[in-house]
């Protein structure tokens, strides 16, 4: 037996002083009061010193990080994000793909698909961003690349595809939704131009439905046409994405999100691209040259061009500017995502027998301090 002692453990509805977390293997075995268990007996003692303990992030929204992306046709890049992502606190994630030709990104998924069995962050799947998208609000996606939509480049790879970026405006009747259903797969509308009218009758009958990157790459709130926001803030089927980097959605908006939302239907997403963790300079997404300059990634012509904000960062500027409490912050990096992907039965939450992803964060600065995946430490900072 392995104990977390002397930390504030962050459960989905409180916090708890004074407890210790008990895990054996790669599984949490227990959370019992500090007094009730004798440490001498434990293999293990990690000393938490005041800290939060929380279970390990879960990404579903990530192009890359550490100068890689998911799109390399090179077979080191995922397993670096795998070595990487523990530093920001993520021990789930989705590789996400862009808006390129079909070898290209089915050549991606065979990637991931491979890559889901090698050790550091686990991947849970793919997030396919387009290429069935709008060019109106294409982004920082390729506008050459964008196709209609064709279940045909999903159903091979149904075994790693967990959610697809669609513009729903460009479906032809329910079809490509129907079939994504039958498969399990989330569908997310994003780089759309959908109105608010076309969301709500397009989504009716999605048990629920993920918003990509909420306000970004799509048609906005306005008091005559409330657009996609409109429908995102108004359906509680719509469980929206946010990049909170402070840049791409602004702190009052993040605010008013959760007080729109709640817990529930928030996920919190870094969207970041092999920028991140690197200093400025020139990078890529997507074919396409990105300059990245005082925190900011854009294109050439100034369009924002993705988040180069960690995950810890990410949440942290959720706390603060939200003012939410922390449990219901940290939800909407582990709860939320576990639950829509059909994996909260083992992770997400600090659980007795769930897998021990866990997540040890200074309360100073919010930096990650130690990050365990299976019961095994993999970062220490």
């Amino acid at each position: 037996m392995k104990a977390i002692i002397n930390g504030r453990l962050v459960l989905p509805d409180t916090t708890l002083d004074h407890h210790v977390l008990l895990y054996e293997g790669d599984t949490i075995a227990d959370i019992v009061p500090q007094d009730a268990v004798n440490l001498d007996t434990c293999e293990t003692v990690i000393e938490a010193e005041g800290t939060f303990i929380m279970p390990g992030f879960i990404n579903e929204h990530i192009h890359g990080c550490a100068g890689v992306d998911t799109m390399d046709e090179d077979a080191e890049a995922l397993p670096k994000m795998q070595q990487v992502l523990p530093a920001t606190g993520v021990t789930s994630f989705l590789p996400t793909t862009m808006t390129y030709d079909r070898p290209r990104i089915e050549a991606a998924l065979g990637r991931i698909r491979q890559a889901k069995g090698n050790p550091g962050a686990r991947i849970l799947g793919a997030h396919m961003e387009g290429p069935f998208i709008s060019k109106t609000y294409k982004g920082a996606q390729k506008e050459s690349n964008i196709s209609v939509a064709d279940f045909s480049w999903l159903e091979p790879y149904d075994d790693v595809v967990k959610i697809i970026t669609l513009a729903p405006e460009t479906l032809q009747g329910k079809a490509f939704l129907e079939a994504c259903a039958k498969h399990d797969i989330i569908v997310s509308v994003g780089h759309s131009a959908a109105t608010y009218e076309e969301v709500r009758s397009i989504m009716a009958d999605c048990p629920f439905y993920h918003i990509t990157h909420l306000f970004n790459a799509m048609t906005p709130l306005h008091h005559r046409k409330p657009g996609i926001v409109g429908a995102a803030l108004l359906d509680p089927h719509a469980h929206c994405e946010l990049i909170c980097d402070n840049l791409h959605v602004h702190p009052a908006a993040q605010e008013l999100v959760y007080h729109m939302k709640g817990q529930d239907g928030i996920i919190l997403i870094t969207d970041s691209l092999r920028a991140c963790l690197l200093a400025d300079g020139e990078s890529e997404l997507g074919g396409q040259k990105v300059f990245v300059r005082n925190g900011e990634a854009r294109l050439a012509d100034g369009t924002l061009a993705g988040s180069i904000a960690p995950m810890h960062e990410v949440v942290h500027h959720f706390l603060v500017n939200s003012k939410a409490s922390l449990h219901e912050v940290v939800a909407m990096a582990t709860v939320n995502p576990a639950r829509d992907l059909g994996v909260y039965d083992r992770l997400g939450s600090l659980a007795k027998g769930k897998l021990a992803d866990i997540v040890i964060i200074s309360p100073d600065d919010f930096r990650v301090k130690k990050t365990l995946i299976g019961g095994e430490v993999v970062y220490t900072a």
